[in-house]
């Protein structure tokens, strides 16, 4: 799947418009919501199919097996997603692009490897191991970016060469098997600990601030502009659903999770999730706020109209690839921390496959050109959710593996009759 598959005509990348903040700055909620309508009726669905999907299948799982609202299972969901989650934002980049990076899975695996012989084997400390690890992403990324843009070699074919030599360097690091405990406490904390109960209250309390602020400053910028500013309405319910949803999930993983709590205690919100909490805020700035991301937007929509208009098409497909070998690098120290160990399957197995259908699932186009960071995280919790709630029901991973892979297809399906209905217009 190379860029040769994007579409010569620009596509609308699936960022805020005009029309979804509203026709003008005095608009009214309601004229606000007539115009997303519109945008639903001219196929630009972006997340809405996988928040639909994601409700769907929580009320689904919680009726017929009610354990799994508990808290003890929430924050397993939540920790189990982390890694592929992680993988996908990087991948949101690549296929933004109209490329693909089969790679990402074992690129991951090699990461934590190099991770875990630093920390375990030669005893550095954990801050020097994890820039090593990231180090080595990166180089994976040039590596793989250079002969995709430069050689002009199809990024499929590159990726699917490195998915096969990397899992060769997986076994030559880890000596054709070898099992690598990872024993330092910073490193194992970020998948197995858990902020305490007030941090975890004020972390949301920061986000939801932050979240407003950022919202009313991106409204005064658009004022400033002449653009259409976002209605006060609007702005109040987008804060008060992260405030009510945030409230309610910290509320939950708060409570004691511990089947004995004389032995320890287990509660508070996992310190995976701030970490992609983070990443996640990262990512969105750098797509939606830099010209960077406005670059990867262009030659995703069309790499000759980007090329005409000045852009280093060339820098910015490596520097894409980077990104998602760096994110596999996150995912797989998120996978040493969560196994204590790496083995030649940390990277392997269906890792790949579940950040590709994250990154897909969420809204995040296969063809170029459509996406947004947050799409992953949304995707990723919609499988996660999947093989959690079918693990509950007693389902074999056969079940599991066919629902999952329906799922994609359709999301697939509806991300190719989307485009159809927005070219026709």
């Amino acid at each position: 799947m190379t860029s040769a598959l994007a579409p010569q005509k620009p596509e609308r990348p699936n960022r805020p418009t005009d029309s979804e903040e509203g026709p003008s700055p005095t608009a009214r909620l309601g004229d606000v919501g007539r115009s997303y309508l519109a945008q639903v009726r001219a196929g630009e669905l972006g997340a809405l199919p996988a928040i639909a999907g994601l409700i769907v299948l929580c009320v689904f799982f919680a009726v017929l097996r009610p354990v799994f609202l508990s808290n003890l299972n929430f924050a397993n969901l939540l920790t189990q997603s982390s890694g592929s989650i992680a993988i996908a934002m990087g991948l949101v980049f690549v296929l933004l692009l109209g490329e693909i990076d089969l790679s990402a899975g074992y690129a991951s695996g090699v990461c934590a490897a190099v991770l875990a012989i630093l920390l375990t084997d030669h005893g550095w400390p954990w801050y020097a191991a994890v820039t090593a690890a990231m180090l080595t992403g990166a180089v994976i990324g040039l590596l793989i970016g250079t002969l995709v843009a430069k050689v002009g070699i199809p990024s499929f074919v590159v990726t699917l060469a490195a998915f096969l030599g990397f899992q060769g360097v997986v076994l030559i690091l880890l000596k054709e098997g070898t099992n690598v405990s990872v024993k330092d406490p910073t490193i194992l904390a970020i998948a197995n600990d858990n902020l305490s109960p007030v941090l975890g209250w004020v972390l949301l309390a920061g986000c939801a601030v932050g979240y407003a602020v950022l919202q009313l400053r991106r409204s005064r910028d658009r004022l400033g502009r002449g653009l259409a500013g976002t209605p006060m309405a609007l702005l109040a319910i987008r804060t008060g659903a992260v405030v009510v949803l945030g409230g309610a999930a910290v509320f939950l993983l708060n409570q004691e999770r511990s089947r004995n709590v004389i032995v320890s205690s287990l509660k508070g919100v996992p310190i995976v999730v701030p970490v992609i909490g983070a990443l996640l805020l990262l990512g969105t700035f750098t797509l939606q706020r830099t010209g960077f991301g406005l670059h990867i937007y262009a030659v995703g929509g069309s790499p000759e109209a980007a090329r005409r208009a000045g852009i280093n098409v060339a820098f910015i497909r490596t520097a894409a690839f980077v990104i998602c070998s760096c994110l596999a690098a996150v995912g797989g120290i998120i996978a040493a921390s969560r196994g204590n160990s790496v083995d030649p399957n940390t990277g392997g197995s269906n890792v790949l496959l579940l950040a590709v259908g994250s990154a897909v699932i969420g809204g995040t186009s296969l063809f170029g050109g459509r996406g947004r960071v947050v799409d992953a995280v949304l995707g990723g919790l919609v499988v996660a959710v999947i093989q959690n709630g079918m693990g509950l029901m007693g389902y074999s991973s056969g079940v599991k593996y066919a629902v999952t892979g329906s799922v994609l297809l359709v999301a697939a399906g509806v991300d190719a009759m989307s485009r159809r209905r927005s070219a026709q217009r």
